[in-house]
């Protein structure tokens, strides 16, 4: 049998630490599993480790997932339990804040001759008109609106 290539020791902190997290309180699922998985993987000198397989089929996880948790204990020790929190959002924002204040500006000024208030739609189409961005999504344009406190429409001098 080949050698583990990530061996599992814990400090008694540490599984105190995991075994607390196991029983008591409320925690997502992965974070609970991740943790199973590192308890079962622990080498202890006075039995023989567990294979992967036994790991996994007492978790209910793919082996490669046992794997993948043993060494990601062995780089990040405790904190590969918790979710691996992103440094940056997956996608960059669309419209920079001087963009969206131009829109909140555009929204409260009068609709077009023939309707009675700006529709999202609209006031993509004059966004665009406008040149405030070369294309943009009524969708964006609503849940930029969303995030303002004025009002839709114009605003009244009372």
């Amino acid at each position: 049998m080949p050698r583990k290539l990530h061996v599992v020791r814990l400090a008694p902190d540490q599984r105190e630490t995991l075994r607390t997290l196991v029983r008591t309180g409320v925690h997502p699922a992965r974070t609970l599993q991740r943790a199973r998985i590192v308890l079962l993987a622990e080498v202890v000198p006075e039995r023989r480790a567990r294979t992967d397989a036994a790991i996994a089929e007492a978790v209910g996880v793919h082996p490669a997932t046992v794997k993948r948790t043993r060494a990601a204990w062995c780089a990040r020790g405790l904190a590969c339990v918790d979710r691996k929190v992103r440094t940056t959002p997956p996608v960059p924002p669309k419209l920079s804040a001087a963009q969206e204040v131009e829109i909140a500006a555009v929204a409260c000024t009068e609709p077009p001759v023939g309707y009675a208030r700006w529709s999202v739609r609209l006031l993509t189409r004059r966004v665009i008109e406008l040149a405030i961005v070369e294309t943009i999504s009524h969708e964006t344009i609503r849940r930029t609106l969303k995030k303002t406190t004025l009002p839709p429409g114009p605003l009244s001098a009372s």
